[in-house]
């Protein structure tokens, strides 16, 4: 009995590793991402516009990785079949790191367990100068402290560094099933 569960764990976790594999070539893949980067972004010019809670630098900064993460996606979506989407993975990956650092930012800043400097210059270069061209998006508004609560007591920052943590954990995984499955194809 006991092997029989081992037996239908290991097949159940093959297929599970299998369809990882293939992910970055499938439209849907591109889309989900492309899609919650939308939802993350709309919902937080609700919360800006709406709901009057302003943004901080490092809110800002994060709405940044959002934007380009929506980018890569619609470069994944396009590149998919071709061999390319393994540099649309890698950067996708980098995304997600870049989303937990700020979130982990944001989150101890709101707790209190880091003390972060958070002025209003986002520090980009002059001739990306995105808070002048897109100001209802990327303007920062307010020192940072604390995030706004979204629902059952969860705050934007917790919800942020919950979602970010998934998603580096799913985008490293597929990121290095797929380098597996290309050196895999390239020795036979």
């Amino acid at each position: 009995m006991l092997s029989r569960i081992v037996v239908c764990c290991c097949n159940m976790l093959k297929k599970l590793i299998e369809s990882l594999t293939h992910f970055p070539e499938k439209r849907g893949y591109w889309l989900f991402y492309c899609a919650i980067g939308v939802v993350l972004l709309a919902t937080a010019l609700i919360f800006q516009h709406v709901l009057e809670e302003l943004p901080c630098l490092v809110c800002i900064q994060i709405r940044l990785w959002i934007t380009l993460l929506i980018l890569l996606s619609i470069a994944g979506m396009l590149v998919r079949e071709s061999r390319w989407v393994n540099a649309v993975n890698v950067s996708v990956l980098l995304v997600a790191v870049g989303m937990v650092e700020r979130s982990y930012l944001l989150l101890g800043t709101e707790r209190g367990f880091v003390f972060a400097d958070c002025g209003f210059d986002l520090g980009l270069p002059a001739w990306l100068a995105i808070e002048e061209n897109l100001p209802w998006l990327y303007r920062v508004e307010t020192s940072c402290g604390y995030t706004p609560e979204l629902l059952f007591g969860i705050t934007m920052a917790e919800a942020l560094m919950a979602l970010s943590v998934v998603f580096l954990i799913v985008s490293f995984c597929v990121t290095i099933l797929a380098f597996w499955q290309m050196f895999k194809s390239n020795k036979t």
